[in-house]
């Protein structure tokens, strides 16, 4: 065979090996994702409800106490750990035997971002009934705690 020959058949070969060759197939194109969501509030919780004749300036009471003199302003401080948005209520009831009269329901929106603290209070000038009261206080409208107290 001659040299032209011989080099037509290599070329020729070599375009057929390369033609019919298996083709590197291409990844296919990674699907588009969305946004991760933001992740969930950690939400609020409600620790210790405390009562007593006075809060201090971070709303905290002073000087726990169950038992209140008839002209004493009383007040519930309501200590909240986590973040969000939430309505924390305290509703306020006298009983007298079977009877149970509301006295105040105060709700308040909070906004917490960390651990916070709530005060609600109430008052009568005029002066409260002798007897046993409560005060309920609601998350979202769920009953987290009772705290029973006495006015003498």
């Amino acid at each position: 065979m001659s040299k032209k020959c011989l080099y037509a058949l290599s070329t020729l070969l070599l375009i057929l090996l390369t033609a019919c060759g298996k083709k590197e197939e291409q990844p296919a194109p990674a699907p588009e994702t969305a946004p991760a969501p933001a992740p969930a509030p950690a939400g609020i919780s409600v620790g210790a409800i405390s009562l007593g004749k006075a809060v201090g300036p971070d709303k905290r009471v002073s000087a726990p106490v169950e038992t209140f003199a008839k002209g004493d302003t009383i007040y519930a401080s309501v200590e909240t750990t986590g973040a969000g948005t939430a309505t924390l209520k305290a509703r306020w009831t006298y009983k007298k035997g079977d009877q149970t009269t509301v006295v105040s329901e105060e709700p308040q929106p909070i906004t917490p971002s960390g651990p916070a603290t709530t005060e609600f209070h109430i008052s009568k000038p005029t002066g409260w009934p002798a007897g046993q009261y409560q005060v309920e206080v609601f998350l979202d409208d769920k009953s987290v705690g009772v705290k029973p107290f006495t006015v003498s």
